[in-house]
Order: structure tokens, then sequence, then C-alpha cells
């Protein structure tokens, strides 16, 4: 069970992924959170620099999907220009909205990665439907209720033992 809870890979930021080291292990598909992975939680826009990296990461032959807990009605106005088809609402760590995510990529789980900040929602959901997933650190922004007092600091547990697994 705890198994649930480990992310396949740890890096800083969505900048430190190897993206010639996940296609090598054949995944070309991205599940990407929003709120402090690619964007602080509640910001108007997404950086530059993120919208750069999103590109490359297109360029490169990746299908991406943006997978948000978030309730905003703005959300996919701020994906849009991007071209990112993006699930809002998600409630994750269900499995429904990965799996949405995976059809309307036209990808499969073996060839997917969710990509995202928080252990008990991106990567548990991630984990439960086999996925590879990769944990990063929160950009930073203004957290959830229920994340900034139940969610952070059971993840200041684990964070430990995972950051020794990547050497971090």
């Amino acid at each position: 069970m705890l198994d649930l809870l480990y992310p396949r890979l740890y890096v800083p930021s969505l900048f430190d992924i190897d993206l010639g080291a996940l296609q090598k292990k054949g995944i070309n598909s991205l599940i990407l959170d929003l709120d402090n992975t690619i964007m602080p939680r509640g910001a108007r826009r997404i950086e530059q620099e993120v919208e750069a990296w999103l590109r490359r990461v297109r360029e490169k032959g990746f299908r991406l999907c943006i997978v948000t807990n978030n309730r905003d009605r703005s959300v996919p106005e701020l994906t849009q220009r991007l071209e990112i088809p993006v699930i809002i609402r998600a409630v994750k760590p269900r499995r429904k909205p990965f799996v949405r995510a995976l059809e309307l990529m036209d990808a499969t789980g073996r060839e997917t990665a969710v990509v995202g900040d928080q252990i008990f929602t991106d990567v548990l959901g991630g984990n439960r439907l086999g996925l590879y997933t990769i944990l990063v650190d929160p950009l930073g922004g203004k957290e959830f209720i229920g994340t900034r007092f139940i969610s952070r600091p059971l993840e200041r547990l684990l964070l430990p033992r995972i950051k020794r697994r990547f050497g971090g």
C-alpha cells in the first residue's frame, strides 16, 4: 500500500525532467497537474518559461493533458491558447480523470507519465493506474486549505525518504 505513495521519479521542477530518458522508457504522453506544478495556485497566467517548456515538450512529440482538482472556471481559458486539453474538478486521486486524460490524448498507460507536486493526489492517482509518476517540488503558491493542513504535513513525513531514494 505504501508503494502507491512513492513516485517513480523525483525532480525539483518541471525543467529537471529528462525528456529523452522518458522517451527511452517508451513514454510519449504527460498528464500534468496545474496548481503549484505548472503555475502557482491562484495565478492568472502561466509564466513564459513554463509556456516555452510546454512548447518544447510538444515539439519533442509528447502529448499533453492537464488534470486539476481546481474548480476555477477560468482554467480552460488559461490553457486554451496552449492548445492543451484540461480536465477541471478532477477529484484526484480518483481513477476517472486519469482515464479520461488517456482517452483525450489517445494514449495508453504504459506510454504515459503523471507530473505533479502532491503525493496524495498526483502520485497516488497515477500509481493506482500503474502510470509512471514524477513528483516535483511545489511552486509555492497559495495552498487549498485541505492541502495546507492535511496533505502537506503528511507529505513532510514521506518526503525525506522519497528524496533519499533519488539522491536528494
